[in-house]
């Protein structure tokens, strides 16, 4: 009851914090709010359970890496956003390398929406006794409903300011989280307790593994797009300080994790950190699950309307946003009864190494030295993960 108690606390005092006039009304906190709640989306949650069952005690060392791999294309990204800043005017092939990350981006975005709405539909059958994931994709399918329905009708303005919302929701309820397997992981060490895990996953298939997980590091290439309400340096530092705060909260969370979670209790599911969460604290699951869905609806919502809006840039208009709606509808419901979540997870990640490897392309052809070289590394490196990447067994 105490720590109940103290989680709810902490999580109050968090989102109180994030509720102060200074900060909710400074610019920089504002243009870092958007990518950081596409960072720290449902993929927080899903992380966790993924790398402590396959990489063990190596759990934080994996996690370093996929935050470094984006930072690196973070870094191809903010590259490309300073140099238009400097030098608006492309020649035809940057133009045509730019329309192909942009329609790159929207397919991925497509997936994504599978992706979040998925997760949305399997943590809401968490709150019920049925475990039959027939029931769970019927929830996804409605969902998908109701965003055509309203994408189509009305536009997504008064569901996207739910976004900000959701996002001091999300993030309050994420330090409950920490604090809670803080102590955790303080009272078995004192018992002596620490799970130490040894990886069932290695060599190649790590590997592959890893590049088939980019999708929950991704998100801070939005900046990217909304020079509309911010210029290009706070842009800049609005991207870095969202991959600052994401890299630090996912690896307190991988870290503690990796020392107190046991693979092999239960089958691995999108869900399986529910389930851990209560034998830590009866309270925490309601909060990650009232968490998870607020996340996955807004982040589904974001996406929809960013995959219309660059469909129709591209297309000078001549697609309309609402005809994308359907067309993403029509293949969110195809991914739902076609594939598993982890399917949708890799093909998601796939979808997004490609736009990061368009992305790294582009820098490459406007870097010169060395830089050049590394991001045409990443270029290849982007397309390496689009044929090898793959999804959780």
């Amino acid at each position: 009851m105490i720590l109940n108690a103290l989680i709810l606390s902490v999580s109050l005092c968090a989102g109180l914090l994030l509720m102060l006039p200074r900060l909710a009304r400074a610019r920089i906190w504002r243009a870092t709010v958007t990518p950081l709640a596409s960072i720290i989306g449902s993929g927080f949650l899903v992380l966790g359970p993924i790398l402590d069952t396959h990489f063990g005690v190596y759990a934080p060392l994996v996690m370093a890496a996929l935050c470094a791999l984006a930072w690196a294309y973070g870094g191809a990204v903010r590259f490309n956003i300073a140099w238009l800043d400097r030098a608006p005017r492309q020649d035809p092939l940057d133009l045509g390398l730019e329309h192909l990350g942009s329609l790159t981006l929207a397919f991925a975005y497509v997936v994504s929406v599978a992706y979040y709405l998925n997760l949305l539909g399997s943590f809401a059958m968490s709150l019920t006794e049925v475990t039959d994931p027939e029931y769970a994709r019927l929830v996804t399918s409605g969902v998908f409903a109701l965003i055509l329905v309203v994408g189509w009708s009305r536009g997504f303005g008064a569901l996207e300011r739910l976004e900000q919302v959701s996002v001091g929701v999300k993030l309050a309820i994420i330090a409950g989280l920490l604090f809670a397997l803080g102590w955790h992981v303080a009272d078995q060490a004192r018992l002596g307790a620490l799970v130490i895990h040894a990886p069932e996953t290695v060599g190649w298939q790590a590997v592959t593994l890893v590049f088939g997980l980019l999708v929950t590091v991704q998100g801070f290439e939005i900046s990217r797009y909304m020079g509309a309400e911010y210029d290009a340096v706070t842009r800049l530092r609005a991207m870095r300080w969202a991959q600052i705060i994401s890299t630090a909260i996912y690896m307190i969370y991988i870290t503690f994790l990796t020392f107190i979670y046991l693979p092999g209790q239960g089958e691995l599911t999108e869900t399986s950190i529910i389930g851990f969460t209560a034998l830590v604290a009866p309270v925490l699951p309601m909060l990650l699950i009232a968490a998870a869905l607020a996340a996955q609806f807004s982040a589904a919502v974001a996406d929809t309307g960013g995959a219309g809006g660059l469909i129709a840039e591209v297309s000078k208009q001549r697609i309309p946003a609402r005809l994308t709606y359907a067309g993403l509808t029509m293949a969110g419901l195809w991914m739902t009864w076609g594939m598993s979540v982890f399917q949708i997870i890799g093909a998601a990640s796939r979808a997004f190494a490609f736009y990061y490897a368009v992305q790294s392309l582009i820098a490459a052809r406007r870097a010169r030295g060395r830089a050049r070289l590394t991001y045409g590394a990443l270029a290849v490196l982007g397309l390496g993960i689009v044929v090898f990447g793959a999804g959780v067994e």
